[in-house]
């Protein structure tokens, strides 16, 4: 878990976020570039290695969503990339309305994937203190198709209101 390393932290999903904030600082100032400036080659690389990598880590553990990915991944657990079979449907039906430039029903449908994403980021970090991987996983897979969905329905959205 090397994000975790670069920080100092256990490597953990539920992570306070003034935690995370102070161990990035601290850590950053420790490998700052310019500290490093009359070192020799090999320890300024080092420094700046180390600096990308702080940077890296902070970006991905500060989000929710990016860190479980980050966390799932680190454990050899990989995210599925087939569209969850509950979701056929929906994904008919938004298609339907991408096709017939039907623009209260891809709002409506807009509207109803975003919430079902603020509902799974609510699940998730519930699910973070248990660290079930497997159910984390399948919220995961859910997420990361509908964000996708939002995202059609958004670039759908804005070609319509452009025209």
């Amino acid at each position: 878990m090397e994000y975790f390393q670069a920080l100092g932290l256990e490597p953990k999903l539920a992570l306070n976020l003034d935690d995370l904030k102070k161990c990035f600082y601290e850590r950053s100032r420790q490998w700052h570039p310019d500290k490093f400036s009359r070192a020799n080659p090999s320890e300024r690389q080092r420094a700046l290695d180390m600096t990308a990598l702080i940077n890296d880590a902070f970006r991905t553990l500060r989000d929710p969503v990016k860190r479980a990915e980050y966390f799932l991944k680190e454990k050899g657990i990989e995210l599925s990339k087939d569209a969850p079979p509950e979701l056929l449907e929906e994904v008919f039906e938004l298609n339907m309305a991408i096709e017939e430039s039907d623009r209260p029903q891809l709002e409506s449908a807009r509207e109803r994937f975003a919430g079902i994403l603020a509902e799974i980021d609510g699940q998730l970090q519930r699910l973070f203190e248990s660290q079930d991987l497997d159910q984390i996983r399948s919220l995961l897979n859910r997420r990361r198709y509908i964000s996708n969905l939002v995202r059609e329905a958004d670039k759908e959205l804005n070609v319509h209101v452009s025209n």
